[in-house]
């Protein structure tokens, strides 16, 4: 038995609730959680789980063996971190999660430059524009174009701003016409991101100050490209970032609307657990991706915007 990978899934079993949530932040099967807990039992003597069909919750002893069981991880974890950082190598499997387009478009040639510098790492990147959980989902960096994320168990870095711009196709421009204030949006077609059922908004900053505008639009999705190919389609105004539509505004098959307004500007972060914040893999990712999109070097800089 490998007691500490056994320690490892016990520990994560009670943190996430469950063997399936544990074995996805694990990366491994449930079963093969299931039989690490077994055979810690065994070893141990002691029952430290209730298990039910819903909820796996610890018995008084698998408590009180949490309990130590955390002080043994932390204190491992930070003799490995401690190790490693001597020789400022990266090893292992670090976990990424990013937005669809962003991640195609830019990360994935940035991820590529990376892992040549460092041969002993590997990178699982997963694109999806949902917004997930990054403790939940098990990812050891997430990717994300936003405000600034509130919470007390993860770090934002950010990174980058990011610029929105307001766009619509010539044929659409044409056959409605071109808002001139942010009021006038309320009567065009605004394909934007969410569901249909939920009222959107987006803010348009100008000289007269700020407007919130509520907008509607016959469609909606959580992808930018799917919005961007139906707006060059002529089907209504979008707000995208401007890497997403920068080819098509030089092509001519979409074009800038409220010129005299810019949208709210959001940034782009590297999102970590707090346990993480020493690990010399993520550390120096998020420095790489720094210098890649952060402009704070005179070469292999990148704007995103």
């Amino acid at each position: 038995m490998d007691k500490f990978e056994s320690l490892r899934a016990f520990t994560q079993v009670v943190v996430s609730g469950g063997f399936a949530a544990a074995a996805r932040q694990m990366g491994l099967s449930r079963s093969a959680v299931n039989k690490l807990v077994i055979a810690l039992e065994n070893e141990l003597g002691v029952q430290l789980l209730h298990r039910s069909t819903r909820v796996v919750t610890p018995t008084e002893a698998g408590l009180a063996f949490h309990e130590r069981c955390v002080e043994i991880l932390a204190s491992l974890e930070e003799a490995e971190r401690s190790i490693a950082q001597l020789h400022e190598e990266p090893r292992g499997r670090l976990r990424v999660n990013a937005p669809m387009t962003f991640g195609t478009m830019y990360l994935a040639p940035a991820l590529a430059d990376f892992l040549g510098q460092y041969p002993d790492l590997q990178v699982q990147l997963t694109l999806n524009d949902r917004l997930i959980d990054p403790l939940e989902e098990g990812f050891d960096v997430t990717i994300r174009i936003s405000q600034p994320p509130e919470s007390s168990s993860l770090i934002a870095h950010r990174l980058a701003p990011v610029e929105l711009v307001f766009c619509a196709a010539p044929s659409y421009v044409e056959r409605y016409g071109t808002p001139d204030r942010p009021e006038q949006l309320r009567q065009h077609s605004c394909l934007h991101y969410g569901q249909i059922a939920t009222q959107n908004q987006w803010t348009a900053i100008g000289l007269d100050g700020s407007h919130i505008i509520p907008v509607v639009g016959r469609l909606c999705s959580n992808n930018g490209e799917v919005l961007r190919d139906a707006a060059v389609r002529g089907l209504g105004i979008i707000l995208l970032p401007r890497f997403i539509v920068e080819r098509e505004l030089q092509q001519g098959t979409l074009q800038i609307v409220l010129p005299d307004y810019q949208a709210a500007e959001l940034s782009m972060y590297a999102i970590y657990p707090v346990n993480r914040h020493l690990s010399v893999k993520v550390r120096l990712l998020v420095e790489f991706l720094q210098q890649r999109f952060g402009g704070q070097s005179d070469e292999g800089g990148q704007s995103i915007h």
